[in-house]
């Protein structure tokens, strides 16, 4: 291009040049397959490679298939890596609550018993929960493997149940209870008792005042010191009257060498009669009762063979004794009397 300029005319302008006129070419720097990078003309003249006289060939299909090929193995080690992870994080929260576990299970030791000394010690080291102005509530269920001890009275609004024996030193009951089976060494009752259902005594029932009974009354044997009955008395089987013997004097009905014997007690029994020789009217004996009557007793005499029926006898009688005599004589022979007595 030549340098030098031509003058100009007045009122003319110089043509412009082309050279000058057209635009500088702008280079880019884009980058080339090789490790190189190649010049780009602005002007539509191509690309131009860095180094002087060779030029770099355009991409091929086969990069680009290797560029996604490479993206792929990214995203799957990236999905394997937090497979790995997420697998670790199981394997860790498995093992921490097996371990929670294991010491949940070695928390639940035997329950040991405590010695005197040692229930003294932990007295010394008690703690206190709260005031008396405040009040404890136990939502859940509460086990004590261990004494508990209860300074206060107890209020339980529900039931009790008990698995084991039950000490009391002293129980009062103001409503109604119902037990299965108890077992009571001594029982004290000061007020009214109701037995629905059937009592049974194993041993020996003392009873210091009055006993009613409303129903039958039914006892294998019945010792009573005193028996009174306000309406009839019905036997269904025969009366057998015991006790101590009677002790007997002989009168002098019985004549020379005359005997007398008795058999039963103050109730009732059998007197036999051997007169002696020239026996006299009166009282052929005298029989004393083991137990003095209030008052003067009602004595039936009754002969058995026909040697007492034809005699003329009768009783003598007072609170302590009766005596069999006769107001005629009585020949040698035996005489046989019954006799029963009642108050």
């Amino acid at each position: 291009m030549d340098n030098s300029q031509e003058p100009t005319e007045p009122g003319k302008t110089l043509p412009e040049s082309n050279e000058l006129e057209r635009p500088a070419a702008t280079v880019e720097s884009t980058p080339v397959l090789g490790g190189g990078k190649g010049v780009v003309d602005a002007t539509g003249g191509g690309s131009l490679s860095a180094t002087p006289g060779e030029a770099e060939p355009a991409p091929s299909s086969e990069n680009r298939l290797t560029k996604k090929f490479r993206n792929l193995k990214s995203i799957y080690l990236l999905a394997f890596f937090i497979l790995i992870v997420a697998a670790i994080s199981v394997v860790i929260v498995s093992l921490q609550w097996s371990s929670n576990n294991q010491i949940g299970k070695s928390d639940k030791s035997t329950p040991q018993s405590l010695s005197d000394e040692q229930l003294a010690a932990l007295e010394g080291s008690t703690t206190t929960i709260g005031d008396p102005k405040q009040i404890l509530n136990v939502a859940s269920n509460a086990v004590f493997a261990g004494k508990v001890l209860i300074r206060g009275s107890l209020d339980v609004a529900g039931t009790i149940k008990v698995g084991g024996s039950l000490s009391l030193p002293g129980i009062t009951v103001s409503g109604n209870s119902s037990f299965d089976q108890v077992q009571i060494n001594s029982l004290s009752i000061s007020g009214n008792t109701a037995i629905a259902g059937q009592l049974s005594i194993q041993q020996s029932l003392s009873v210091s005042g009055t006993a009613s009974f409303g129903g039958t009354l039914s006892a294998a044997k019945l010792n009573v010191d005193n028996l009174q009955i306000s309406k009839d008395l019905t036997l269904s089987h025969h009366l057998v009257i015991s006790g101590g013997s009677l002790s007997k004097a002989n009168g002098s009905a019985l004549g020379s060498g005359g005997t007398a014997s008795v058999s039963g007690s103050d109730t009732g029994g059998t007197v036999t009669i051997n007169t002696g020789g020239s026996p006299p009217a009166g009282c052929f004996l005298t029989l004393t009762f083991t137990q003095k009557f209030s008052s003067t007793p009602h004595v039936v005499i009754s002969p058995v063979n026909s040697s007492a029926a034809g005699l003329s006898y009768y009783a003598s009688r007072s609170t302590t004794s009766f005596s069999i005599c006769a107001t005629n004589p009585a020949g040698s022979n035996t005489y046989i009397f019954d006799y029963f007595i009642t108050g």
